[in-house]
């Protein structure tokens, strides 16, 4: 029987699945698992890689990040999920502590966040909503959570799987934890057009998600 189903969403990832992978299976080298590759439509061939190391690969022509991490959900049989980026920023090694923080801390998510923010716009979504919901790293997907969770507590995965699905869990009870850890350097330095890009990003996702939260509050909604 599978106890944790590891997913992560890929998009022309072919040079990092093989380490990621083999990462993972060195972490969970004692338990039962399975690591589930959910590719966006890759044009470098990682989904044939990730064939020959993953228990399972998933296509989505297109697809967004968050609608990889949904359908490798959806697909997971393990009783515990976790979920990983594919680019060696979250590292694999933590992926065992993820998983075992849940029952350790008594807790229905547990959240792996970053001790540094590189991005103005996710300091300010941690100093906002972050605070209301006990997470210092809003954007993480690097979590592990409990497969039944989306059933006990009535959630559907939607469009997103980020934020909103994580205020969703706090609002209808869910016990959400964290842990922290250093984020390894990056491989390569951003350009400023691509920095400016992913702050934007950042902030239209924490506009979207604070108006979410506000709203879901302000009608009841659990």
């Amino acid at each position: 029987m599978v106890k944790v189903s590891v997913v992560t969403a890929t998009l022309n990832e072919a040079e990092n699945v093989p380490e990621l992978i083999m990462r993972l299976r060195a972490s969970l080298r004692s338990a039962e698992h399975e690591v589930i590759v959910s590719d966006g439509g890759s044009t470098d061939g990682t989904p044939e890689v990730a064939r020959r190391l993953a228990d399972r690969v998933i296509t989505i022509p297109r697809g967004s990040q968050s609608a990889c991490l949904l359908e490798g959900v959806r697909a997971a049989r393990g009783d515990i999920v976790v979920t990983i980026d594919a680019d060696l920023e979250n590292p694999p090694e933590l992926v065992r502590t993820l998983a075992a923080s849940l029952d350790l801390m008594r807790c229905d998510v547990v959240v792996a966040s970053r001790r540094r923010l590189p991005r103005p716009a996710e300091v300010l979504a941690s100093l906002t909503l972050g605070r209301l919901l006990g997470v210092s790293d809003l954007f993480s997907n690097f979590r592990a959570f409990r497969r039944g969770l989306l059933k006990d507590y009535g959630l559907r995965l939607g469009e997103t799987f980020g934020c909103e699905l994580l205020v969703a869990m706090k609002l209808r009870g869910a016990k959400v934890c964290e842990v922290t850890y250093e984020p390894p350097p990056r491989r390569a330095k951003p350009r400023v057009g691509g920095a400016l890009r992913a702050n934007a990003r950042a902030l239209l996702a924490w506009s979207k998600c604070m108006t979410y939260y506000l709203l879901a509050r302000a009608l009841g909604l659990r």
